[in-house]
């Protein structure tokens, strides 16, 4: 065997072994790798939006928060402030009441007093007519004078 023929016979192998290779293997091996590349430049991008996603989610969750805090210290602040509204209304009705039941009682307690002072001069009004009468019926006499006045005096006690 000729060495140039070995050698050519080779060469013409390997050329058609290339030829072949990139006619019939070498696109779907492209097509698969490019493929391949584009599933992965998706799945980053999704990686990419999705690590996005989660810093914005986490940034509008801080500030719901936020706002829930600030909104329940609102609703806290106005709580208090009706108590001590309410409070502060009770003493006033309190006060009020405190009032008007001093006032009823004293006017009650002056119309008992009215009432006692009338009753009073009513009874002095009795003995002293009754003391009147005994001492006109009695005859003008000093000692017997001072003795009705000094009944009259105890009685009156």
């Amino acid at each position: 065997m000729n060495i140039n023929l070995s050698l050519l016979a080779q060469a013409l192998t390997f050329a058609l072994f290339i030829w072949f290779t990139i006619r019939f293997v070498w696109p779907p091996l492209m097509r698969a790798i490019e493929q391949r590349q584009k599933h992965i430049a998706d799945g980053l991008a999704a990686a990419e939006r999705g690590r996005a996603e989660l810093e914005s989610a986490s940034k509008r969750a801080e500030e719901a928060l936020r706002e829930a805090r600030r909104r329940a210290s609102e609703v806290i602040a106005q709580a208090e402030k009706r108590a001590a509204q309410m409070i502060e209304e009770a003493r006033t009705e309190a006060k009020e009441e405190g009032n008007r039941e001093k006032a009823a009682a004293r006017a009650e307690i002056e119309q008992q007093i009215a009432q006692a002072k009338e009753t009073l001069r009513e009874q002095v009004a009795t003995l002293a007519v009754a003391g009147a009468e005994k001492i006109l019926r009695r005859e003008v006499d000093a000692k017997a004078h001072a003795e009705l006045l000094d009944e009259l005096r105890l009685e009156l006690r």
